[in-house]
């Protein structure tokens, strides 16, 4: 009995780190010169047709905000860049089964001989992963130079979804502006 607590505990916890990941990707223009870029806004046209909560945009929207802040970004009414964000989201379904047991010892009845002991497990989750795709956009030549992308897994718990936007926002900005290679 105490094996199958400490299987479960360990599958449990290798299900939680797996969870926690996000997984980052950006890509850019090579031409752009993301030096002379000092200030943004929000290109509230395109953010409205994004397919999340009011709420939901409000958080992203703040996460994203206070990550251009730190990066020294203005905020302006005539940005040098536009923000767009868009997201998707898609329901993941694990089936996992494991079981031990069987060989020989002692078996039925008394002495020597086949036995059997242990157990066969089946676990089922869900959850939903999702996708945050943060643009950036420059605004005198309305032109996309920068798009960065994070997938991981969403919460549904309100108390924990700010943190876990911030978590999104913040490891998609670590991305930008980029680094190019010389």
């Amino acid at each position: 009995m105490k094996t199958v607590k400490l299987l479960s505990l360990l599958f449990i916890t290798a299900i939680a780190a797996s969870c926690s990941s996000i997984r980052v990707n950006s890509d850019y223009d090579d031409n752009a010169d993301f030096n002379q870029y000092k200030t943004y806004g929000f290109f509230d046209k395109a953010i409205e047709k994004a397919e999340i909560s009011d709420l939901d945009k409000k958080r992203i929207l703040n996460a994203i905000d206070a990550e251009f802040q730190k990066k020294g970004f203005t905020k302006s009414d005539n940005p040098a860049l536009l923000v767009n964000i868009f997201t998707k989201a898609s329901k993941e379904v694990n089936v996992n089964q494991w079981g031990y047991g069987g060989g020989w010892g002692w078996g039925w009845g008394y002495g020597w001989g086949p036995g059997y002991w242990g157990g066969n497990y089946t676990s089922v989750s869900t959850s939903t992963e999702g996708t945050l795709f943060i643009d950036l956009i420059d605004a005198n030549k309305k032109e996309l130079v920068w798009q960065g992308v994070g997938t991981g897994v969403l919460t549904l718990d309100r108390d924990k979804k700010q943190e876990r936007i911030n978590e999104f926002v913040s490891e998609i900005m670590k991305q930008f502006p980029p680094q190019k290679k010389k």
